[in-house]
């Protein structure tokens, strides 16, 4: 199974509606392994990650409050994304792809006033 990350608005009766997912496949946000190989990781969370180690035990619903916060954890893990991969270059490449499809989302969450959903 693939993780997919998704941009989410609440409508007038607080209920989520998920965007479309962009037609280029950037949605993937890894694959099932990934929850605790790659973003609930040791590394992750040593690095000071608190949203997508909650993958390791379910989703991710980033609320739209928290929005500015998960995007400056993207960030951090991106700046570290060699640490996330151990060091393998061609693993490298992959944390920072999924990392742009997951900040995609959190940017067009914080356009929209929305949130993020991984699953």
């Amino acid at each position: 199974m693939t993780l997919s990350v998704h941009t989410f608005v609440y409508d007038e009766h607080d209920r989520s509606r998920l965007l479309d997912a962009p037609e280029d496949g950037s949605d993937m946000a890894g694959t099932e392994i990934c929850r605790t190989t790659l973003w609930g990781s040791d590394a992750a969370r040593t690095l000071g990650a608190r949203f997508l180690p909650e993958l390791a035990t379910g989703d991710l619903y980033v609320e739209p409050e928290d929005v500015v916060d998960f995007l400056a954890e993207c960030e951090l893990l991106h700046r570290n994304a060699a640490t996330l991969a151990g060091g393998d270059d061609a693993r490298r490449d992959y944390v920072v792809a999924r990392l742009a499809n997951i900040t995609r989302a959190a940017l067009r969450a914080r356009a929209v006033g929305g949130g993020v959903l991984v699953w």
